[in-house]
């Protein structure tokens, strides 16, 4: 009981130094929001988030739609997050939806942001007619 106790206190104490340093991290992001968290300046290359849930039917319809943008776009980093079951994707979602000015009743999954221009598509209709192009105008900012 002793040692399953310290094991819990050590997870919990991992666990509470990576929320604070995302919290920190976030703090320091600058005006422009996704930046701060995914570490990308100008230079480097285009961040696209993709936040989905592992038992959401929608994010399941559009992930060959995403897999076939990776292989496209290698330029590209495309991180691919679970938000229902993992807690420090679904903090990094919220942190980049309230950078964003996303209203809590308008967030869920499947939901992709493009980092550098604030693009933010949600549904299995709109991601997969909007986000190619939302990722060409991100290559041309940043080349």
């Amino acid at each position: 009981m002793d040692r399953t106790l310290k094991i819990v206190a050590a997870v919990f104490i991992i666990f509470a130094a990576g929320c604070a340093a995302l919290i920190f991290s976030s703090s320091q992001a600058p005006a422009t929001g996704v930046e701060g968290i995914t570490g990308i300046s100008g230079s480097e290359n285009v961040t696209v988030f993709i936040l989905y849930g592992e038992e959401c039917p929608h994010c399941h319809n559009i992930m060959p739609f995403i897999q076939n943008l990776s292989r496209q776009y290698p330029q590209v980093n495309f991180r691919i997050l679970e938000t229902w079951h993992n807690e420090t994707n679904a903090a990094i979602s919220t942190s980049i939806n309230d950078q964003l000015g996303v209203p809590a009743g308008r967030r869920g999954v499947p939901e992709a942001i493009v980092a550098g221009n604030r693009t933010i598509l949600s549904g299995e209709r709109d991601i997969p007619a909007q986000l190619e192009g939302a990722i060409l105008v991100a290559l041309k900012k940043n080349p």
